[in-house]
């Protein structure tokens, strides 16, 4: 038995004889492995997040991260999601000694002027959630630090091959920032409602939400944009009114404005009058609006996350006959993301944060917790908590369509 070290040797004789074949088939199962071309007896099975934990760059960033703390900033306006990061924080502390304080913000926009105040100089901010225009505004300006899904381990996880993560509302994200989880765009109603539209199965149409409006009038209703809700289901109106028409995925010109807005327009010329208030007043929220349906008073809400039927279903806050549904050209989805300041002071330990965000034990939590948020990382993608997937339309037509319903709608 040449093969065995000295250690094995004693460990082998120290056995009782009942478990000496025993262990003299697993010790020779190893030797063999160890003389197999191309097979390592010590290795572990390998994948891309392993190899950058294990490189020297990885291993400089935690070194430096070491007793560092990351200053935030993120909206804090959910306890679900404030509760969640209260979590991280303990964990990324205990594994990294790391420190993560969330700043919380009613809007990130306030961290974007800060980023602008600041002009480049050494940032307050080190690591931002952020997406859609704010992000826009921040890559064009530069303010960014770039190179993240090279430099962060877990972003090798990213499932990029199922969710559309490598544009921000159809912009390139180009290692900016990186995502952290994905909104969908759905509506939750009694399966009764829909079930005579003649749409497919768990999805619905302008026309059938038009029809459910004339059979329950001031029934139905959306969120008053700009609230990103509101704004979404006019996207959702918008895409499946112009047939996905190719224009709204680039910068909204003036002609596709002139060609496109009136669809949206007209239809809703015709919804307004059979909604809530006769279309003169909306809900102030998806929350406002959730709760109005718990009341009865609506017969549909909206929503961007696919998870949020099953936690209002199992508090038994909505009825057990209420059903997720979809527009039929597919769920608006965009990520949310996580972003360093060009001029962040602790980037190594925002790096490390981010680390841990990705990772399968902090999306498993994000998804199974009272959050519910959607994972985004190949590992724990599952049907249940994903929908067809409808690309996000250039961030242009989000102030554009905002603007003119403000003009039209919201005197």
């Amino acid at each position: 038995m040449m093969w065995l070290t000295s250690k094995s040797l004693c460990f082998f004789s120290n056995l009782k004889r009942s478990n000496q074949l025993a262990a003299l088939i697993v010790l020779t199962a190893v030797s063999i492995l160890a003389v197999l071309p191309g097979v390592n007896a010590q290795q572990v099975p390998d994948t891309p997040s392993i190899q950058l934990e294990s490189s020297t760059q990885w291993q400089q960033t935690l070194a430096e991260a070491k007793g560092e703390t990351v200053y935030f900033y993120a909206w804090g306006g959910s306890k679900p999601v404030n509760d969640y990061l209260r979590w991280a924080a303990r964990e990324i502390a205990s594994r990294y000694n790391v420190r993560l304080r969330h700043v919380k913000v009613a809007d990130i926009s306030e961290a974007v002027s800060r980023l602008k105040a600041e002009d480049g100089s050494k940032s307050a901010i080190d690591l931002l959630w952020v997406n859609g225009e704010n992000f826009s505004y921040l890559k064009e300006q530069r303010l960014l630090l770039g190179n993240l899904w090279s430099s962060i381990p877990n972003s090798a996880l990213l499932a990029t091959q199922k969710l559309p993560l490598q544009n921000d509302f159809g912009v390139p994200i180009e290692g900016f920032e990186v995502p952290w989880g994905v909104g969908q765009f759905n509506i939750i109603a009694d399966e009764s409602l829909f079930s005579h539209s003649g749409s497919k199965q768990n999805t619905v149409s302008p026309s059938s939400i038009l029809a459910a409006a004339k059979q329950n009038p001031g029934r139905v209703s959306y969120p008053r944009p700009p609230e990103f809700h509101g704004t979404t289901f006019l996207k959702q109106l918008l895409v499946a009114l112009s047939n996905k028409d190719q224009r709204l995925f680039s910068a909204a010109t003036p002609q596709a404005q002139e060609d496109l807005l009136p669809l949206l327009w007209n239809y809703l010329d015709q919804l307004h009058p059979l909604s809530w208030q006769q279309g003169n007043a909306f809900p102030s929220s998806n929350t406002e609006q959730l709760s109005l349906f718990q009341q009865k008073q609506f017969v549909m809400t909206v929503s961007f996350n696919p998870n949020e039927i099953v936690k209002e279903k199992s508090e038994k806050r909505i009825p057990t006959t209420s059903q997720r549904l979809y527009f039929a050209q597919g769920a608006i989805t965009n990520s949310h993301n996580l972003a360093i300041p060009k001029a962040a002071q602790n980037s190594a330990g925002a790096k490390v944060v981010i680390h841990f965000l990705l990772s399968e034990l902090a999306q498993k939590q994000k998804l199974k917790g009272s959050w519910g948020d959607p994972s985004v990382i190949t590992p724990l993608l599952d049907d249940a908590s994903t929908l067809p997937a409808q690309q996000e339309l250039h961030s242009s037509w989000q102030q554009v369509i905002e603007d003119k319903w403000q003009q039209k709608y919201g005197a």
